[in-house]
């Protein structure tokens, strides 16, 4: 990409960013350095898929800001505003497009010394820019029908559930309408940035080149790229159904039980799940009571845990576990500092930036594998 023109939009994002406070300053960081990444590469439209998702990503955000502070909350207790995102939120939806796009960079490069140039992109070949824009579409998707999808009227239901039960607004894995349609706009997005921007081979003679077979086809024309534009819509707004059947099967949602809200955490971090029964909580008083008295009798340091100088104690230990751990708040334990939180789906194997991560590689590898089925290129030649 020509550096008149990446180096002044890399720097217009990193603006918006900084002025808008949309991302930490090591986002900010990350994302410039992504942004680089992608203007490494000779065409443009790659850094414009990242402007048109991050734009897009901030701008729902801002419009679902003052519902989702009523419906959820924050892991500190408050309601549930939306902080700036981290270096791991920007690696979690880009940094699967950034390593293609080197590596098809690269792939350009080494035709380019091969004595084949190659500045268009032909109907039945690179496979790879089919994994990068299927990246952005799906995290488009998945962006816009989690921000606009808790704007909806209807409670979600969970995806994962055999009965489709209704669960809290901003849970992981829960559906509504209006949320699926709005990820399918998100795709819509990125799909028709990449029909604008990207340099389609309008013959099929200047498509060839040697060190990819092409299979016999048409040449980009009006109708292939309106096929283009469907489906990868399409693909990116199933990869935000892969994204919320993964939320709701490997990542927990946490609900506040006194007032039934769900819990984000920071920054797209797992959410604390303390023990809510009292049993458990005097289990651990007594066996601290019992290290601090040198008690061996179990017995009488369960009697004086439950007793008024106990109930001291568990005060203490309250105070004590709320300065190791201050995203805790008052406002989320319970009586005498027992938690007040229960988990509503999911097993809590990965956070919300590795489900990202996780539903990105899916839909680019798949969408990769999908085109050199339908294109004929043998997949031992996608690099080729």
């Amino acid at each position: 990409m020509q550096p008149l023109i990446a180096v002044p939009a890399i720097a217009l994002l990193v603006y918006r960013a900084w002025s808008r406070k949309s991302l930490t300053p090591i986002g900010i960081v990350t994302a410039a350095v992504t942004g680089t990444i992608h203007a490494i590469h000779p065409w443009s439209v790659f850094l414009a898929l990242l402007a048109v998702f991050f734009l897009g990503g901030t701008a729902v955000t801002k419009v679902k800001h003052d519902v989702k502070a009523r419906l959820t909350l924050s892991a500190s207790g408050s309601s549930g505003t939306e902080g700036p995102r981290t270096h791991v939120q920007v690696l979690a939806n880009s940094i699967v497009a950034s390593v293609l796009i080197l590596l098809h960079a690269w792939q350009l490069a080494g035709r380019e010394r091969g004595g084949t140039s190659q500045t268009c992109w032909s109907w039945g070949g690179d496979v790879l820019v089919v994994g990068i824009v299927a990246n952005y579409a799906a995290v488009a998707a998945d962006t816009f029908s989690s921000e606009l999808g808790i704007l909806s009227k209807s409670r979600p239901r969970l995806i994962t559930s055999l009965k489709l039960r209704h669960v809290p607004p901003g849970t992981n894995g829960g559906v509504t309408l209006s949320g699926i349609l709005a990820g399918f706009f998100g795709a819509f997005t990125v799909a028709l940035t990449s029909a604008l921007l990207l340099p389609f081979c309008t013959s099929q003679s200047s498509a060839s080149y040697k060190s990819v077979e092409l299979r016999e086809g048409p040449a980009w024309g009006m109708k292939e790229k309106v096929i283009w534009v469907i489906a990868a819509t399409i693909w990116g707004g199933l990869g935000s159904f892969l994204d919320s059947f993964l939320g709701g099967w490997l990542q927990a949602s946490v609900v506040d039980i006194r007032t039934g809200k769900v819990v984000e955490g920071a920054g797209g971090k797992k959410v604390l799940v303390h023990p809510t029964g009292p049993s458990m909580h005097f289990s651990k008083a007594t066996e601290i009571r019992a290290s601090l008295l040198h008690s061996s009798n179990i017995a009488d340091s369960v009697e004086r845990t439950t007793s008024g100088e106990g109930r001291d104690l568990r005060r203490r230990l309250g105070e004590k576990s709320e300065k190791q751990h201050p995203e805790l708040s008052s406002g989320e334990k319970g009586h005498e500092g027992i938690p007040s939180r229960k988990v509503e789906s999911g097993v809590g194997l990965l956070d919300n930036n590795a489900v990202n991560l996780l539903m990105a590689i899916i839909m680019s590898i798949g969408g990769i594998v999908m085109a050199a089925w339908y294109w004929g290129v043998p997949l031992d030649r996608v690099m080729g």
